[in-house]
């Protein structure tokens, strides 16, 4: 990073520990909307097959060295078929969006922090996400885009971040379209946060108990650790 976008990182990073506070609209220090081509672009958020995630934060540093506090959270979006006919190994060649929230007023990202409660082991991870600027490229560049559901063609653009949460501080992130291909953006491997959930504020309780199914086949298969 130059000089100038560490001292913007380190200002973020003190806005986010001390937390946001909104402006009026009229504040002239209040930064202009990004130009992007599109409203607004977004964050999903999802996990493997029982393996649930509740998210405490999520967290952006956006292209202009604005920091964004707490504009994600709660349930990742997940699946636990009855009966272990699930299999969280792995993720799925073409992830959905996940759990979803746009990122109104937020220009493109340069790094996003997650920190999450795994409720399968549990543990509380926190992870950083830097996005390299060919995604911030990608996510610009409208696309012939096909949707067979509706057999139209159409142009689009990929201004979805879906971030995949597993257990062991396992993040892995990919830029979506509606009707695009996905593209990997990376795999990045989080820490286990010192503080426990909620930030040391509910003494080691975790926000949610694990869902039967999710606790039936943990029971039963254990978590795979090495697959994601």
């Amino acid at each position: 990073l130059s000089g100038m976008k560490r001292v913007l990182l380190a200002v973020s990073l003190l806005i986010f520990l001390a937390g946001c506070t909104s402006r009026p609209a009229h504040d002239p220090l209040r930064p202009p909307p990004p130009d992007l081509p599109y409203r607004t672009w977004e964050i999903g958020l999802l996990a493997p097959n029982y393996m649930e995630v509740w998210v405490e934060s999520v967290d952006v540093l956006d292209r202009r060295g604005i920091g964004y506090y707490r504009v994600h959270g709660g349930l990742a979006s997940i699946q636990n078929p009855p009966d272990n006919r699930g299999d969280p190994r792995g993720w799925p060649a073409r992830p959905g969006g996940g759990a979803a929230r746009p990122m109104t007023g937020i220009d493109l990202p340069e790094i996003v922090f997650v920190r999450w409660q795994s409720l399968a082991e549990p543990q509380t991870y926190r992870v950083r996400i830097d996005i390299p600027g060919w995604v911030r490229e990608e996510m610009i560049k409208p696309q012939a885009a096909y949707c067979a559901w509706r057999d139209a063609h159409e142009t689009q653009y990929r201004d979805l971040i879906t971030v995949g949460l597993a257990p062991g501080g396992i993040a892995k992130a990919w830029l979506i379209g509606p009707c695009l291909e996905p593209i990997e953006i990376g795999r990045f491997v989080g820490s286990i946060h010192p503080d426990g959930p909620d930030e040391g504020r509910t003494n080691g309780r975790y926000a949610l108990p694990l869902a039967p199914e999710a606790q039936q086949y943990i029971d039963g298969h254990g978590i795979p650790f090495d697959s994601w």
